[in-house]
């Protein structure tokens, strides 16, 4: 970051001295304010619920601009990411700062591939969770039980130990969620293999069995590709902001990812893409399209409760820019599966028809977001319902452990400690 040569003045109207702080430039987007002797100079602390107008942290990994619309990893658009390069290549970009030349591509590959194994004990770990857990239950605990499987890469001021950590994360991951699938379905575990790709070897732990091997659809390989990479990093939302929170102590990167996957479970947050297509599957069981515009009214009713999801974006106050990427999915996906006529994406139609047509919508910028479509696309595949915010969970790995690298290597990086506004009852004593 660079020094301004603006500062900004605090005054006050009960005639106490003004104070001055340092204004910092970033690359792009909004200049800071720096605060951190705020408290030293006047007694005060900001109030801010939710974080909204600070900056926790400097980063040079993601950038959006939610007023145009555009979401940039280390400076490259998404829209071009996403047709130009697989999962592992936008993986070493968000942690390296560059695209892999052929070389650094292979033997990244290569790396990640040879760690998908997890330790065997882990199967008896799973084995103490009922099979009726919620998948987010059982990944939040396998996550966590890393650190006690893998403790010889943990310690955080050893570079290639954090290297070390975040290959094993980023591989592991789909391992870990296609075995809280199949524990849940009662089927046996699918051990990964070297010779498919990463995505395509998620996809066969997922949906082959004994009796019968998965043979990976292209289309589906590349779809559930592209997922993977408009969620691998999002700038400081909740679940990354857990993270950093989280690792800010000092513990090892498998507790700090476990924290951000429990974080990611809340329906505000990665939970959003099921409960999209919960409200489409309603709907749809409750009249369909023909029913599209009642319901939309009953939306902009603030007494009727009805709410309507995947539309708006606590960031973007234009169209969501993954989301325009994952319509196009979409149609790829139903179509190489027969799917044209499928009722819940005509459904999802109808719905951003109405919702960029309809003033109300307009007005309020609820464009559909990237939730909307992502939904419809892995039920195409296959995925359950309840399955969705794992598959968020180990698209946006890669980002939590590049964050979490990130502050670990700032010497500015301290414990996070927030401060309050205390309303509660001053000193008292108990009454004799």
């Amino acid at each position: 970051m660079k020094l301004s040569d603006k500062k900004a003045t605090l005054s006050f109207s009960d005639g106490s001295a003004s104070v001055e702080f340092p204004v910092y430039q970033g690359t792009v987007g909004p200049d800071v304010i720096d605060i951190r002797k705020l408290y030293g100079q006047t007694g005060m602390f900001t109030y801010d619920p939710g974080f909204l107008s600070t900056a926790s942290c400097s980063s040079a990994i993601t950038y959006i601009d939610g007023d145009k619309g555009e979401l940039l990893y280390r400076g490259y658009p998404i829209e071009q990411l996403a047709q130009n390069c697989d999962f592992l290549q936008v993986c070493y970009l968000i942690l390296n700062g560059e695209l892999p030349d052929e070389k650094q591509s292979a033997d990244f590959d290569y790396a990640v591939t040879h760690h998908t194994l997890v330790h065997d004990q882990l199967q008896f770990f799973l084995r103490g969770f009922r099979r009726d857990a919620h998948p987010m239950a059982v990944l939040t605990g396998l996550v966590g039980a890393l650190a006690a499987f893998y403790h010889d890469s943990t310690d955080i001021n050893n570079p290639e130990h954090r290297r070390i950590s975040a290959i094993r994360l980023i591989a592991k991951m789909p391992t870990l969620v296609a075995m809280a699938y199949k524990y849940s379905v009662g089927q046996p575990l699918a051990y990964p293999r070297n010779d498919l790709s990463y995505t395509g070897n998620f996809l066969r732990m997922m949906f082959s069995n004994p009796c019968e091997d998965y043979v990976v659809n292209p289309v589906v390989e590349r779809a559930l590709d592209r997922i993977f990479i408009l969620h691998a990093d999002h700038e400081q939302n909740a679940s990354t902001s857990t993270v950093r929170l989280c690792g800010s102590s000092g513990t090892n990167p498998f507790a700090a990812i476990a924290s951000g996957v429990a974080c990611l479970w809340g329906p505000a947050h990665g939970g959003a893409n099921e409960a999209c297509l919960q409200m489409l599957e309603e709907l749809q069981a409750n009249g369909g399209v023909a029913k599209v515009g009642e319901f939309m009214e009953k939306v902009k009713d603030k007494n009727s409760g009805v709410r309507l999801m995947g539309f708006g974006h606590r960031v973007y106050k234009n169209y969501d820019p993954r989301a325009k990427l994952m319509q196009e999915t979409c149609k790829e996906v139903l179509q190489a599966l027969g799917l044209e006529n499928d009722p819940l994406f005509k459904l999802a139609m109808e719905l951003e028809r109405i919702a960029l047509e309809d003033p109300y919508f307009v007005e309020r910028k609820l464009y559909p977001n990237v939730d909307f479509y992502s939904g419809i696309v892995q039920r195409a595949i296959g995925i359950p319902t309840s399955l969705f915010t794992a598959i968020f969970a180990l698209a946006r790995t890669v980002g939590w452990i590049a964050q979490w690298n990130e502050m670990i290597s700032d010497p500015e990086y301290k414990i996070g400690r927030p401060r309050q506004l205390f309303v509660g009852s001053p000193s008292r004593d108990i009454k004799a």
